[in-house]
């Protein structure tokens, strides 16, 4: 099923933390420690729970932007976009495309397992490591895990649970896929056991923005509770974190009227704001996968579409200084479509372009911006309309958002305050991997009763030619979910394939 494990799990785990350059993790693998010689000392979970951390500094937040992106409305391809990427935008998806492949995800919940499964024999050998210590250390495996079953819940609908560690092929069992419930069951117990041991800081800043706290475990539960329809759970969790007092939003526009001019350069550029509540903290040691990605001209395989400038954002006709700051040169560099959110190295010169080794943007898993809108999008389905577009409004104005962009939507009408809401969301998190997510969710809610919004969008983006079929084959709500990649099926006989694609 999950990828054979052609290598013991604990040879990536071992690295070592550090204080340097104003980050907590630099990445030394010691090769040589097998299972047996490891789980000794605290010093050893430490170790294993930073291992987990930086496995996901690999390719995973390129799996993240295509898996959130590309079947949505604001990238484009470029000549130098895969066919099998091609072949996702166009709704022209097998089993054999690469894209389907989950392995890096489920490695990174084998090593979740791996903490979860031996971690606790060491209260046995260190007599300093304390159930507390230990409970913590827990709480991260525990919240990654949720998180990562999340990821695959949103792109192929149901998967299997695998809750065991495995360390080499004689230990992989053969698992089917659990349904959609039993996997939201074991998220929401896994972010239940973290929220109740996770800690709400480690006295450092990038450690609060790059590992597991309590205030990550709710921001990861209001997103459960929002796609499971569980409004007031969702509203619950959200103001955990808004009730903390220890998160806001960057001041975009002053009450003066005058842009802070260190807006982007504080949120994206260096990262770990005041706004952050999730972030993979690459640096210039370990830079992340969206040079040649994303950025290098010769190498990019997308760029955003013509809808982000054109549609979301806007410009003002009369005062070209007039902006809504996520914009050009904030999300996308809007001569050519750039992504600038991981490119750019300033929101005022366009030719400030981050080159192969300043390529350590922040992969942003949640900002404090996303707490609100999610609240608002619950308080939308839960009769509170009003309110809803009021935290829409905190939104657009710290953005400067253009009048172009506002609209009135009846604050009785769930429907109409989501879509303006999805609107806003697209505004706010262009290219973070969240458009696709947003995009189905708002469709499927109340049993797809609101599916128009998600065709609407496809006969939007489709090529004339593919339209019509790409708008038929969008309309079995099936099709909604990646197809379980050939390797699996192949390797784990009591699969079986997402039913589109049998």
């Amino acid at each position: 099923m999950i990828q054979k494990a052609k290598y013991l799990i604990l040879l990536l785990f071992a690295v070592m933390l550090t204080t340097s350059c104003n980050k907590w993790l630099e990445l030394k693998p010691q090769d040589g420690i097998i299972r047996q010689n490891f789980w000794k000392t605290k010093e050893d979970v430490k170790a294993v729970v930073v291992g987990i951390y930086s496995s996901m500094l690999g390719n995973l937040s390129q799996t993240l932007f295509t898996w959130g992106e590309i079947r949505g409305d604001m990238v484009t391809s470029t000549l130098k976009t895969s066919t099998d990427q091609l072949n996702i935008m166009n709704d022209n998806i097998t089993s054999s495309n690469s894209v389907t492949s989950w392995a890096n995800v489920y490695q990174i919940i084998n090593y979740c397992n791996t903490v979860i499964a031996f971690a606790p024999q060491v209260l046995n050998t260190d007599k300093t490591f304390t159930q507390t210590a230990l409970n913590g250390y827990l709480a991260e495996a525990y919240g990654i895990r949720a998180l990562m079953y999340f990821y695959l819940m949103r792109t192929f609908g149901e998967v299997p649970l695998q809750l065991t560690a495995t360390s080499s092929d004689a230990s992989i069992k053969m698992l089917p896929k659990s349904s959609q419930t039993d996997v939201y069951n074991q998220i929401v117990s896994d972010l239940t056991f973290a929220e109740n041991n996770a800690v709400l800081t480690y006295n450092d800043n990038n450690q609060d923005k790059g590992r597991i706290t309590k205030y990550t475990v709710n921001a990861i539960q209001a997103d459960v509770y929002l796609w499971m329809e569980k409004y007031t759970d969702c509203i619950t969790a959200c103001d955990k974190v808004i009730n903390s007092g220890k998160f806001g939003l960057i001041e975009g526009k002053r009450d003066d009227g005058s842009f802070n001019t260190q807006w982007f350069n504080t949120v994206f550029y260096t990262g770990n704001s005041n706004e952050s509540i999730f972030e993979f903290q690459f640096d210039n040691q370990k830079t992340n996968p969206f040079y040649s990605f994303l950025i290098n001209s010769s190498t990019n395989q997308f760029v955003g579409s013509s809808f982000v400038m054109d549609e979301f954002y806007t410009v003002d006709p009369i005062d070209d200084k007039n902006k809504d700051i996520r914009a050009d040169l904030g999300s996308i560099r809007a001569s050519d479509g750039l992504i600038w959110k991981y490119a750019g190295a300033s929101n005022s010169d366009p030719k400030a372009v981050r080159n192969s080794t300043s390529s350590y943007a922040h992969w942003f898993v949640y900002r404090y911006a996303d707490i609100l809108l999610m609240k608002a999008e619950a308080l939308a389905c839960t009769s509170q309309g009003q309110a809803a577009l009021d935290l829409v409004k905190v939104i657009r104005n710290r953005a400067n958002a253009l009048q172009a962009t506002e609209k009135a939507p009846d604050p009785t009408s769930a429907v109409d305050v989501c879509d303006y809401i999805m609107d806003e969301r697209a505004r706010e998190f262009a290219f973070e991997g969240k458009r696709w997510f947003d995009i189905l969710r708002n469709a499927k809610r109340n049993n797809y009763a609101h599916l128009q919004y998600l065709l609407d969008i496809i006969t939007k983006i489709a090529p004339p030619a593919l339209q019509q079929s790409m708008v038929s084959k969008y309309s079995d709500v099936r099709s909604h979910y990646l197809p379980i990649n050939l390797y699996e099926l192949q390797t784990d006989s009591k699969l079986i394939q997402n039913p589109f694609y049998q």
